[in-house]
């Protein structure tokens, strides 16, 4: 049993678990208030849910190009913010469970509409992203 994700030697790092352990408290934290902000009514188009994914989408890919072309060496703080905030502020995994009810439970241009737009959106979104990352141009900041 490991005590963290493994360095390129297979090492574990510790400090990296704790990192994205820190950043999912903050990112879930948030996307829980989002969700209490905004509530879903059974049979709508869950919003809350769309506008997290899409607003982290395009943050994912700002951050991604940021962090690797200006800042290579922060190995804790893209998995701090990347891997922990990010990926615990977007959901997959609810994305999925509201697509399937709205289908389920026969709302299915809402259920469509939910899961193509969703996937489309977040792509382009992640996409524009990276388009504004890479203004801020490739200079590397040394470690």
């Amino acid at each position: 049993m490991s005590d963290g994700p493994p360095d390129d030697a297979g090492r574990v790092q510790p400090g990296l678990l704790v990192a994205i352990a820190v950043g999912g408290m903050l990112g879930a934290s948030v996307r829980l208030a989002i969700a209490r902000w905004i509530p879903t009514r059974r049979g709508r188009f869950p919003w809350a849910t769309w506008w997290t994914n899409l607003s982290g989408s395009f943050l994912l890919g700002l951050l991604v190009v940021v962090l690797l072309e200006r800042f290579a060496a922060r190995r804790h703080l893209r998995a701090f913010l990347a891997t922990g905030i990010l990926g615990a502020f977007t959901t997959m995994s609810t994305y999925q469970i509201e697509t399937a009810l709205l289908l389920r439970d026969g709302h299915p241009v809402t259920g469509v509409t939910y899961g193509a737009l969703s996937l489309a959106a977040g792509v382009a979104l992640a996409f524009a992203g990276t388009r504004v990352g890479r203004r801020f141009g490739p200079t590397r900041r040394s470690p």
